[in-house]
C-alpha cells in the first residue's frame, strides 16, 4: 500500500479562506472538486483532527495535513501487454482496446489486464485519482467489448476528462451487431439503471430507481437473408456511461446483441440456419459492440479532439459475410 501524505502551515493571507481553497491554491496535483472528496471522505485534519467540511474558514497557525492512502488490495505488477496506442501527448493516451481484455485488475485477474500493461510501458507516468488498481484510467468499457478508451498521464488531466464524462459532454459512438429490427428505426432509450435483482452480477432497466441511463439509436442496415434471422447493424450515441449500458438497453428492447452471452437469447436453436452464419458466430465469441469514435475537449488546449477506430476482424468478418449474403 501506498501512500501521499502533503503537510503545510497555513499563511496570514490564508486566514479566513475555505479548506478547499487553501488546498486547490497549495496542491496543483488536483483540482478543487478532487480536494472537496478528500476532505469528505476524511482525508484531511487540521490540527491532527479529521475535518469533512470544505467551506471550513482556516485560522492563523493551524496544522494542516492531507492523507491519500493507496489501495489496501495488491500491488499492480507490470507486464508486457500489446497495447494498440491510436495517440498520445503529455497529457492522454487513446488505446484500442481489443475484446477480451480486462480493463483493470480486480476479482482474481491482477495481472492479465490493460492496467498491468501500462504500468510496463508509463511505469509511474499515470494519473493516481483512481488509486493503485487504476493508475490513468478515467472510464472502462467490457471485457468482451472492444474499442477507444481514454487515459490520462496526470491528475489534471484525469480530472479533466472525467469532470467531461459526468458532465455528459464525451462524444462517444458505438457499432452493433443486433438481432431482428428495432422499432422504432432511429431513437432514444430513456431509462433507469440497476442492479438486477435476479442476478447480482447483472444490470436491469428498473422503473423505480437505478442511475438515469441514455442511448440514443440509428438503425444503419437491416439484413433480410434466407436461413438467417433478421440482424440490424446500428449505431449507438451515448449521453450517459452506465455499466453495460447499451447491452441492457438493447435486451430491454427486445433486440439483443449477437454473441452477447450474460443478456442475449440463452441456447439459441435454429430450425435451419447458414452454416457459413454459424460458423461466424461461433468465431465472433463475444458481443458484437465495438467503441468505435471518442471525442472530447482536450485537457492542455480546450480544443475539441476526436478519435476514430477500425473495426476488429472478428466483427468486420461477420459484416462483410452479411452485406455478401445480402447482395
Amino acid at each position: 500500500m501506498s501512500n501521499n501524505t502533503i503537510k503545510f502551515f497555513p499563511k496570514e493571507e490564508d486566514v479566513g479562506k475555505r479548506l478547499d481553497i487553501i488546498l486547490s491554491e497549495k496542491i496543483n496535483t488536483y483540482t478543487r472538486s478532487n480536494l472537496k472528496k478528500f476532505i469528505k471522505t476524511k482525508k484531511v485534519k487540521v490540527n491532527n483532527l479529521i475535518v469533512t467540511s470544505p467551506s471550513k474558514k482556516v485560522k492563523l497557525n493551524e496544522y494542516i495535513t492531507l492523507k491519500i492512502e493507496g489501495d489496501k488490495n495488491e500491488e499492480i505488477k507490470a507486464k508486457k501487454i500489446k497495447i494498440d496506442v491510436v495517440y498520445e501527448d503529455k497529457d492522454i493516451v487513446i488505446i484500442n482496446k481489443p475484446s477480451g481484455l480486462v480493463v483493470h485488475p480486480g476479482a482474481g485477474n491482477y495481472s492479465n489486464t490493460l492496467v498491468n500493461g501500462l504500468m510496463y510501458k508509463y511505469k509511474k507516468k499515470l494519473s493516481d485519482l483512481n488509486g493503485n488498481l487504476r493508475p490513468g484510467i478515467v472510464h472502462r468499457i467490457d471485457k468482451e467489448t472492444s474499442g477507444l478508451l481514454v487515459v490520462a498521464k496526470n491528475n489534471l488531466a484525469h480530472s479533466n476528462i472525467g469532470k467531461q464524462f459526468s458532465e455528459h459532454k464525451i462524444k462517444r459512438k458505438y457499432i452493433a451487431l443486433v438481432w431482428g429490427v428495432l422499432r422504432p428505426l432511429n431513437g432514444k432509450i430513456e431509462t433507469l439503471i440497476s442492479r438486477s435483482r435476479k442476478n447480482r452480477q447483472l444490470m436491469a432497466v428498473s422503473e423505480f430507481k437505478g442511475k438515469k441511463a441514455i442511448t440514443n439509436y440509428f438503425t444503419k442496415k437491416i439484413f433480410s437473408i434466407k436461413d438467417i434471422p433478421k440482424i440490424s447493424l446500428i449505431e449507438c450515441k451515448l449521453l450517459t456511461g452506465r455499466t453495460h449500458q447499451i447491452r441492457v438497453h438493447m435486451s430491454y428492447k427486445g433486440n439483443s446483441l449477437l454473441g452477447d452471452k450474460k443478456y442475449g437469447k440463452k441456447n439459441i436453436k435454429f430450425k435451419k440456419i447458414n452454416k457459413d452464419f454459424e460458423k461466424k458466430l461461433n468465431d465472433l465469441n463475444r458481443q458484437a459492440l465495438h467503441a468505435k469514435s471518442l471525442g472530447f475537449l482536450h485537457p492542455k488546449n480546450n480544443e475539441l479532439v476526436n478519435f476514430e477506430s477500425e473495426l476488429p476482424n472478428d466483427f468486420k468478418k461477420m459484416l462483410n459475410l452479411l452485406n455478401k449474403l445480402s447482395n
